[in-house]
């Protein structure tokens, strides 16, 4: 019996790869960095490659530089690989060329993903393998996890045999992330099938000075073209190469693989021909047609490059009359997409007569269902079957796609269970657990995978578990679920939880509700639904178990057993011991005593589940609870609603009629009310100060100061308790609210609230649901004038909100910042956002959390890609600034005719174009005048065409560290050194947050992160200084909780700036592991700046000028505890857990890095006040000397 083991593509292409792999070139990028991540982790825990080394991993700047590393260690003579997707890919694409047209055997792992085009896609398609068909590359793919185990291997040992670089693919997250149990190929099993001579042939040429050569030559026309023949005898012989590996393969694992593999009816009519998991799909579908009495197959490429012609038409039935070619791309304007080109053009050259036509499916991971391919079928049945169809979604414009047609069911002892999650609440590890444990412990095999919402942490997590005695051959979602859980109580009033629940089905409920509360609070729907599918119903209250525990809000463990329980899919006790094996496997980093409470979990969850018996009534139920929904725009209804609910798949095309070009609403965040929080703030006002930390500080901005007159008050809702505003202003009252069902609960408003008695205490939702009243009312009232001075700490919260209800996590420390920056300055902003987290919860479909005012202003944000943010923000600004100044030139063309009044609006505008403050006004009374002697002045009719120009735009470029010390460095140091009157915010977590917590060059020293799993050996890149020597670049370096004064004065410096500047804002993420939790993320930041971990500094040239020193370090000396702070990280205190001997060198490192920073900025400060003295003291001599 072979070695089973269960685990996700993205594993087997990892483990297979390692075998073969001496220098891995890495870089980062969603769905693929699981690859580079398990080679990295292995190589830091010493396992070995078939060489009997471990693997040198290099994290490169950039999917580019991971490329240019990978072709010059291949020319070096070490076997290479590397793992990228998408965008990434794309930024491969010379090296790929280069790599091919040398004849090295380096090999591209890709988890194959939609590029971006009218908006970003992170799910999986063809799009970026297929720019890649020309580069040279042969290209290898795969269907399920099992075949990545068995084939991927082939791609490095035709690689070393044929002399032609691979690119190995499968499908982006449904294959790289769908887990399943395979059996493990050997590394003793590969060793031999390495041809030892060609191996032998390319070390020895590798570059090397004892053997001199040149490589990488210019030519000219005389030669170039009959160079790039030479190569054809190389791709000639590849096709064979290839099969004769597929057939030792073969021999080793039982299971026969081709270029080609035909599946289906020996005498087939109709064919489909696709790559990738649409495969697997397939074969179950001609299963069920075929068994019906009709002949109909499959052809599953695996070799897709080089395209052997001989070899696709031998696998073909003769009998086959009619092919349909299935291509998960899109090249719009083309005749056809790649693979249906390939295929009509082999069919022509073998001359059968055969009608081949083309289709597309499954972009961004669109999941295609069996009766998506039975209409496929079914369209191959007409006399001239349509070219250019499409599947699995509805085309309402231009009429393209075929209507699902339904499949003949067949007996299956396959259960199929469900669970709805929310994210960081830990139920898809959970989830991966279950199924490890199942497949790997009983004879059942196990497949999982994992669908998600557009939010961080705080979005909804749907798992899709099957279990069965046979090969589970179904890559696409539950339809029909035996069990399904439900994790999050107010999900009852947001979505069809059971659609397409079976019969009889286990539905288990994690809420606070007793069994007697059920009859109020559960939809009348949900409670018709239980009913007449018979359910078994279960609740648990996991929230309270887990809080008795010192879980908080993971629920994950009691869950889990839960499930194991109510479904007996194991023996309970089997259960028990496993799930504790996996809690020590799984925590054991972190501490025994988080071991000691998830195993307490388990105990809990099995004991906890309680029965309710449905009562009859239920069966025609009218009442029960709702959340009420706020009147919403038609876009949101239509669209934005449907999406949320989980049922976007059913739009059609026509929806995005208008919408075209990715254009999307603003402020859809308003509307969607998650009700995601177990505990909320409530306000008491005889404690509060009136400071406005709270709002400052939130991360959704789901706390803030109203402003409300005494009428206001008295109209108001009972309840709605107001204070007299202290300040300058007399008769006004204000209130403190809180929206309950946009607040995610983080209690930092609550931890940061200064009060000597706090103003703030976190009480549970449900005691708080109606006080929704009070927001819904306050939001309604119009805007007060701001009565202090909005760059103020207090101010700044009185301004209007352009940035609410993200879907960032909760507690996250880059959302206050984008907060503040958009209090302040949003009514004119445009933003360049790089992709990343802050593109992720700033601009996912549907939720739109940037917003405007009353008067319908606020900022216009744009993601271009990660790489050329810098550079993207820099081309807004230059468009905007060549029709500003032809505005200046027109006004100054006609400023001569114009009247005083006029000529003073013109003068007044000319004079303060370049200033922020103040210019919406400028621009107000510049129209105004305008506007007023348009009639006998029509030359102002084409200025008054550039109104949209007269105000001053405040451009700003937002970005990750990730984006900003690594792969948009090059751009961003140009940026800022063009001069260009630009603003930079770079939210700094030290870690690729977005992709999972990779690290960066902002990563310190001993850090572990991943692609750092040994803990960062090198210290952290100082940007800010890198900035200042170029002596005209404003800087800031920020920390939101240890000062809020110096947060608020540094951005308003750096956005009245007539230059560049750059702020780089500390900001605590769910990656570091913050063991006092993410609602301290306030406190991390000041105690980060207490012990000197980060500085907090402006440097502002315009002092420079005005003879005065512009370099102030504004924190302290440092007096907190450095090593108390890295141990409260688990990034941090788990390197002492993993590698203790290297964590005491790493934690001195680190500190001692923190301190020669600081030194660093305590000499600059000093030599600024020298020079200026010295300055002083010279003007001083020079007047004495007149």
């Amino acid at each position: 019996m072979r070695n089973v083991k269960t685990m996700d593509g993205n594993t087997a292409a990892a483990y297979i790869s390692y075998a073969f792999t001496e220098v891995a070139a890495i870089y980062p990028i969603t769905p693929s960095s699981p690859m580079a991540e398990s080679v990295d982790e292995w190589s830091a825990h010493g396992k070995k490659n078939i060489f009997g080394d471990t693997v040198h991993v290099a994290e490169m700047q950039s999917e580019g530089g991971a490329a240019g590393a990978f072709h010059g260690a291949l020319q070096g003579g070490a076997l290479t690989s590397t793992y990228t997707a998408s965008q990434g890919m794309l930024l491969m694409l010379p090296n790929m060329y280069k790599v091919a047209g040398e004849l090295l055997p380096g090999v591209f792992h890709i988890a194959a993903r939609a590029l971006a085009n009218h908006a970003l896609s992170i799910f999986g398609d063809h799009q970026d393998v297929m720019s890649a068909r020309a580069t040279g590359c042969a290209m290898l793919a795969e269907s399920n996890v099992q075949e990545i185990m068995d084939l991927a291997g082939i791609a490095h040992l035709a690689a070393i045999k044929g002399r032609v670089p691979f690119i190995n693919f499968f499908d982006g997250f449904r294959t790289s992330h769908e887990i399943q149990k395979v059996e493990v190929m050997e590394y003793d099993e590969l060793e031999p099938l390495i041809d030892k001579e060609a191996l032998a042939a390319f070390r020895a040429r590798a570059l090397d000075p004892d053997r001199p050569v040149i490589r990488g030559t210019a030519e000219n026309p005389d030669i170039y073209f009959q160079h790039c023949e030479a190569a054809n005898p190389y791709y000639d012989a590849l096709p064979d190469i290839v099969q004769d590996y597929m057939d030792k393969i073969s021999a080793i694992t039982g299971r026969t693989y081709h270029l080609f593999d035909y599946y289906g009816a020996p005498d087939a009519d109709r064919v489909i021909v696709a790559i990738g998991s649409v495969s697997d799909i397939c074969k179950d579908v001609a299963d069920a047609i075929n068994a019906s009495g009709e002949k109909v197959g499959i052809v599953n490429v695996h070799l897709y490059r080089p395209f052997s012609v001989d070899h696709f038409i031998n696998r073909l039935p003769e009998t086959v009359k009619k092919i349909a070619v299935l291509d998960r791309t899109r090249e719009p304007g083309a005749i056809g997409e790649p693979l249906f080109l390939d295929v009509q053009s082999a069919v022509t050259a073998a001359g059968r007569d055969i009608k081949v036509c083309g289709g597309r499916y499954g972009l961004g991971s669109k999941d295609v269902i069996p009766e998506d391919i039975m209409a496929v079928y079914e369209h191959l049945k007409a006399e001239m079957p349509r070219h250019n169809f499409t599947v699995s979604i509805k085309d309402d414009v231009t009429g393209l796609s075929l209507t699902p047609v339904p499949v003949p069911e067949k007996e299956s002892k396959l259960v199929s269970c469900k669970f709805w999650g929310f994210g960081s609440d830990g139920t898809v590890g959970a989830n991966k657990s279950a199924i490890k444990i199942i497949g790997d412990h009983t004879d059942m095999y196990a497949q999982g995978y994992f669908a998600y919402d557009s939010k961080k942490s705080g979005g909804v997590t749907i798992s899709h578990l099957r279990f069965g005695p046979d090969p589970i051959r179904k890559p696409y979602l539950i339809r029909k679920a035996d069990y399904i859980a439900c994790h999050r109580p107010s999900y009852v009033y947001k979505y069809d939880l059971l659609r397409g629940f079976k019969p009889g089905g286990i539905f288990l409920l994690n809420c606070q509700w007793r069994p007697e509360d059920l009859e109020h609070a559960l939809p009348a729907a949900l409670k018709r639904k239980l009913a007449s599918l018979h359910a078994k119903f279960y609740i648990i209250d996991a929230f309270e178990i887990a809080k008795k525990i010192g879980l908080g809000g993971r629920i994950n463990m009691i869950m889990q057993s839960a499930f194991f329980h109510l479904t007996k899919i194991i023996p309970e006790a089997d259960a028990v011991k496993y799930l504790k094996d996996a809690n020590e496997h799984s925590y054991g980093r972190k501490g025994q005593n988080v071991v000691d409470m998830n195993n307490a979990a388990v105990d809990a969850g099995i004991a906890g589940a309680v029965e309710i018996p449905i009562p009859e009534e239920w069966a025609h139920a009218t009442e029960g609870g709702f959340i009420a929904k706020i009147n919403r725009p038609d876009f949101v209804r239509d669209v934005c609603d449907v999406m949320n609910r989980q049922e976007g798949d059913d739009l059609p095309v026509s929806t995005f009629k208008g919408w075209e070009d990715g254009t999307f609403t603003t402020g859809t965040s308003h509307y969607e009310r998650p009700a995601a929080a177990i505990q909320v703030p409530e306000w008491i006002p005889e404690n509060c100060i009136s400071c406005n930390q709270c709002a400052f500080v939130c991360p959704h901005a789901a706390i803030r100061p109203f402003i409300v007159t005494e009428e206001e008050e008295a109209r108001a809702p009972e309840g709605f308790i107001c204070r007299d505003l202290p300040g300058p202003k007399k008769g006004l009252k204000y209130r403190i609210i809180v929206s309950p069902e946009d607040c995610y609960g983080c209690s930092i408003c609550a931890n940061v609230c200064p009060a000597p008695k706090k103003a703030l205490v976190m009480k549970p939702i449900e005691t708080q649901l109606d006080k929704q009243k009070y927001w819904d009312y306050a939001i309604t009232l119009p805007r007060k004038e701001n009565p202090m001075n909005k760059f103020t700490v207090r101010g700044s919260q009185f301004e209007p909100t352009y940035f609410e209800f993200s879907g960032a996590c909760a507690g996250c420390g880059e959302t206050p910042y984008v907060h503040l920056v958009t209090n302040l300055f949003g009514d004119r902003m445009l933003i360049a956002n790089a992709t990343g987290c802050s593109s992720i919860y700033g601009a996912s479909a549907p939720s739109m959390p940037y917003c405007t005012n009353a008067e319908g202003q606020g900022p216009a944000w744009a993601n271009s890609l990660f790489e050329d943010n810098a550079e993207f923000g820099l081309g807004m600004h230059l468009g905007e600034i060549k029709l500003r100044r032809r505005v200046e030139e027109k006004l100054n063309e006609v400023l001569p005719s114009s009247d005083e009044n006029t000529k003073t609006a013109i003068e007044e505008w000319l004079a303060g174009k370049d200033v922020g403050d103040g210019t919406r006004s400028r621009a107000e009374k510049l129209e105004a005048a305008l506007n007023a002697k348009v009639s006998s002045h029509p030359e102002y009719k084409e200025i008054l065409a550039l109104k949209d120009h007269f105000i001053k735009k405040s451009q700003w470029i937002f970005g990750g560290d990730g984006w900003a010390y690594d792969i948009g460095f090059g751009g961003l140091d140009h940026v800022l050194a063009s001069g260009e009157d630009i603003n930079v915010l770079v939210l700094d977590t030290e870690v690729y947050s977005n992709t999972g917590g990779q690290s960066s060059k902002s990563t310190p020293a001993a850090a572990i992160a991943k692609f750092a799993a040994a803990g960062k050996k090198t210290k952290k890149k100082d940007l800010g200084m890198i900035a200042v020597s170029y002596g005209y670049i404003y800087v800031a370096q920020i920390a939101l909780g240890a000062d809020m004064n110096q947060a608020v004065k540094a951005i308003h410096e750096a956005e009245s700036y007539p230059g560049p500047s750059l702020i780089i804002a500390y900001a605590p993420c769910i990656n570091h592991g913050i063991k006092a939790g993410m609602g301290e993320a306030s406190a991390e930041q000041k105690a980060a700046v207490e012990c000197g971990y980060w500085c907090n500094w402006r440097y502002d040239p315009r002092l420079l000028d005005a003879g005065k020193n512009p370099f102030h370090l504004d924190s302290r000396e440092p007096k907190g505890d450095f090593r108390k702070f890295l141990l409260g990280e688990v990034r941090y205190a788990s390197l002492q857990k993993l590698f203790p001997q290297e964590a005491e060198a790493l934690f001195e490192k680190t500190e001692k890095d923190a301190r020669a920073r600081r030194q660093s900025y305590v000499r600059m400060q000093k030599s600024f006040d020298l020079e200026m003295q010295e300055h002083q003291a010279a003007k001083q001599t020079a007047a004495e000397h007149r």
